[in-house]
């Protein structure tokens, strides 16, 4: 047995059965349901307790983000889903119809990800049309849509996952 073999046998580099696709997972859930909409959770809940300047600092930060957010979407929204459906149409078909692992991976990963970028653009329409009213409840409200994604993202990806080391036998 050769060395590259041994180092494949050792690190096993199928998507579902490597350590770094579950740390990646578990490190995009966790970073996106903490930013909401660009702003770090610890800052609303700062803004919510105390008030004053950490307060209208959430009120800029939200603003920058909700205005920076809504003119991508306005300029080239139509172009990002159409590359969208092309990119996770794409991985599904490698992925689920020629068994492509890395792809079911992929798609996995991306697909609740392209749901949340989507309730973010609802979140941020909603704070623009409000004028900033109700600013807490929205943002919490999406964090805790986000994190649900988040759960089921990782319960369906986690049973997909052993199915895959089931029936390919890694284990």
């Amino acid at each position: 047995m050769d060395w590259y073999e041994t180092v494949f046998e050792l690190i096993d580099m199928r998507s579902f059965s490597n350590l770094w696709y579950w740390i990646a997972l578990a490190v995009v859930w966790s970073t996106s349901s903490h930013f909401v909409l660009g702003v770090p959770w610890d800052l609303v809940q700062r803004a919510r307790r105390n008030g004053g300047d950490a307060e209208d600092d959430l009120r800029d930060m939200v603003r920058v983000n909700v205005n920076r957010l809504l003119y991508i979407t306005d300029m080239s929204g139509l172009w990002l889903i159409a590359f969208a459906f092309f990119a996770h149409s794409s991985l599904v078909i490698l992925g689920f119809a020629y068994g492509s692992e890395f792809s079911q991976a992929l798609f996995l990963l991306a697909g609740p990800l392209t749901v949340v970028m989507g309730l973010r653009v609802v979140c941020a329409r909603g704070i623009r049309a409000a004028d900033g009213e109700g600013l807490y409840e929205r943002l919490g409200r999406h964090r805790f849509i986000t994190q649900v994604i988040g759960m089921l993202s990782i319960f369906v990806t986690a049973l997909w996952g052993m199915l895959q080391n089931l029936s390919i036998g890694a284990i």
